[in-house]
């Protein structure tokens, strides 16, 4: 396992980048940009990280490629831990063992619709949702 410490570029609500090295952060799923809700998640992670050494702990590497880290702030707070409780991420189990859930807000599965399909493997939702936004896209032109 090995760590990096180093300034963050966040790409959204559970990515970002120190080092020009890819993060995924541990154990977490957040809204995609173009989601309800991702565009609000990229920015609390911002916040957070905002003027901040962020220390990352490389547990993996996901199918993406990307390192799977365990990330803190200076003052020890656990950045998946911090995007739970503000209700812009969830738990996801498969990859955390449930470690965040009992900072999940009540309903947030309900306000993250979308993410809590893609864990569920009910990619038709996703896909439904894709389709229609690209269909209101097309008709707004």
């Amino acid at each position: 396992m090995s760590e990096i410490t180093g300034r963050a570029y966040v790409v959204d609500g559970d990515s970002l980048v120190i080092n020009k090295i890819q993060i995924r952060i541990y154990g977490v799923d957040a809204p995609e940009l173009n989601h309800p809700w991702g565009q609000k998640a990229k920015w609390a992670m911002v916040a957070l990280c905002k003027g901040h050494m962020v220390r990352a702990r490389i547990v993996e590497t996901d199918d993406h490629g990307r390192s799977v880290a365990m990330c803190y702030l200076p003052d020890g707070r656990d950045l998946s831990e911090e995007m739970v409780k503000q209700g812009l991420a969830l738990d996801w189990p498969k990859f955390s063992q449930g470690d965040y859930r009992t900072f999940e807000p009540p309903g947030v599965r309900k306000k993250l619709w979308l993410a809590d399909a893609r864990q569920k493997g009910r990619m038709h939702v996703w896909e439904a949702f894709e389709e229609r936004r690209k269909a209101k896209a097309t008709q707004a032109k």
